[in-house]
């Protein structure tokens, strides 16, 4: 179990390391953003100046290895644009990507999971042709499609809905549901095969042998197993809400993580790109290798394979 351990978490490691460096090398190919910080018709003077003053007069192996040391003492460096520690801005953003994120895994499993289970209990039938289309729509529209969409019906023609911003409940539940929509899909299709797979097994057939009403067996019975690896997922894809809700939280002009890391692309702000997509990837590392290490603590095989 040790070697299972140090393994994983060494990969972990790797997998950061190898993102801070592809990261910081991509955000530098956008372009120089001391030249959206001058004046219009500011001299080379004055360009070399502003890049001079944000380091990036210095070679690409000095930059980034100021950019690791930072890195090693939990200094992300200060926004070229904002002028603000990114860590604070970072921080003050991220409680909107949480509400939006638990909002839209809200959705995404109360509209997933019943269908998906009813599509599994009606297998061929009606309910599963329905949800097989569900399903389709909802892994292949994109969720800006979906958002435009909402905007144009509930906001522009109907008039209930906030198109954009935040500070009340009804701005959170369009880009929510934008953005739990391609996930519902994902659980309903999870939640469908895993109850079949279980409505199949020898236990499920012994319960109805003996006489146990068919709710009983469904929901007792087969819901309870076929549940866990739709959790295992929906732990997953919290993680990935919070992290690529960019276009979603644009559309909606959100302000969540999303936005910022929007808004640092577009003003070639090094430092907030890469704080946001390097905090990001630690998440989202950190929640594969939980589940890793739980689901060795649960199946002894896995921590002994090779």
């Amino acid at each position: 179990m040790k070697r299972f351990v140090i393994r994983r978490v060494g990969y972990a490691l790797l997998s950061l390391v190898v993102l801070s460096a592809t990261f910081f090398v991509f955000v530098r190919l956008t372009g120089d953003p001391s030249v959206l910080l001058v004046e219009p018709g500011a001299s080379k003077a004055d360009i070399d100046a502003i890049r001079a003053d944000l380091g990036l007069d210095k070679p690409l192996l000095v930059q980034y290895a100021v950019f690791v040391k930072g890195l090693l003492r939990a200094d992300f460096g200060r926004s070229f644009y904002y002028r603000t520690p990114v860590l604070e801005l970072y921080l003050e953003r991220l409680p909107n990507s949480l509400l939006l994120a638990v909002v839209a895994m809200a959705f995404s499993l109360a509209i997933g999971i019943p269908s998906g289970i009813l599509a599994a209990v009606r297998v061929n039938g009606w309910w599963d042709r329905a949800g097989k289309i569900f399903a389709l729509l909802g892994l292949s529209m994109p969720s800006f499609w979906v958002g435009l969409l909402l905007i144009l019906f509930f906001s522009v023609y109907l008039g209930w809905l906030p198109s954009s911003g935040s500070g009340t409940p009804w701005h959170v539940l369009m880009p929510a549901f934008a953005l739990g929509w391609y996930f519902a899909a994902a659980h309903m299709r999870l939640t469908r095969s895993s109850m079949l797979e279980v409505l199949g097994s020898e236990y499920i057939k012994l319960a109805r042998l003996k006489g146990l009403p068919e709710a009983l067996v469904i929901g007792k019975h087969a819901f309870k197993n076929a549940l866990i690896p739709v959790l295992t997922l929906a732990g997953i894809n919290l993680v990935l809400m919070i992290n690529v809700a960019v276009v979603v939280e644009t559309v909606f002009a959100w302000p969540g993580v999303g936005r910022l890391l929007f808004e640092g692309i577009a003003f070639r702000d090094f430092p907030v790109v890469q704080t946001t997509v390097i905090l990001g990837g630690v998440m989202i590392i950190v929640v594969n290798l939980a589940v890793d290490l739980m689901y060795a603590v649960i199946d002894p095989r896995i921590r002994y394979e090779r």
